[in-house]
């Protein structure tokens, strides 16, 4: 029987945030040395954030990258730094996956900054079914493999802000951690039960 989760089962859980070290990027060199970092690992979380639009037919850019282990998150301040040769090379990378949700909407509003190559990208929502799990969102999937839930009230706020509250950046954080232990906790379990 596949897995699902109530809006009401959700409410009651504890709220779960990335406890690890936030890096905010906001240089080519910052950038540089964090993904000299980041190609040690296997796999790394994955998210941007974009500053959302209230106007009918307008658009923003992404505004912000998240590349989380379970210990480090590291925000690209994309708005600010652009998308530097470093950070595009290492999207492209076939050796480190990146894991995301909906990666193909992250895709979309990436291109409209720039013209990126992704590869060994992997999307929780087309892997979760194999584990037994119906949702489709981060916070669902990720109740259902630890009961607890993950906050999305700052979701909407302006990720294009000179200096990021520290409420944005632990939302963000944690949605790429998420997506890294979502991962993580996949490999541990046997294909076609949510064990």
């Amino acid at each position: 029987m596949n897995a699902t989760i109530t809006k009401e089962e959700l409410e009651i859980l504890p709220v779960e945030a990335f406890e690890g070290k936030i890096i905010v990027i906001q240089t080519e060199k910052e950038a540089k040395k964090a993904i000299e970092f980041l190609k040690k690992f296997d796999a790394v979380g994955f998210d941007t954030e974009t500053k959302p639009s209230f106007k009918k037919g307008t658009t923003n850019k992404v505004a912000l990258l998240q590349l989380a282990t379970l210990e480090y998150c590291f925000l690209f301040r994309l708005n600010f730094i652009g998308f530097p040769d470093v950070l595009k090379e290492f999207l492209s990378n076939p050796d480190v996956k990146k894991i995301g949700l909906s990666v193909k909407d992250d895709f979309g509003s990436m291109r409209r900054r720039e013209n990126i190559v992704p590869r060994s990208f992997i999307d929780i929502q087309e892997i979760a079914p194999k584990y037994c799990i119906e949702e489709k969102s981060l916070q669902k999937i990720f109740a259902l493999l630890f009961g607890k839930k993950i906050s999305k009230n700052q979701r909407l706020s302006n990720w294009e802000n000179d200096i990021l509250t520290d409420a944005q950046k632990k939302y963000a954080a944690t949605d790429a951690w998420a997506c890294c232990k979502i991962y993580q906790a996949f490999q541990q379990m046997t294909v076609g039960s949510l064990r």
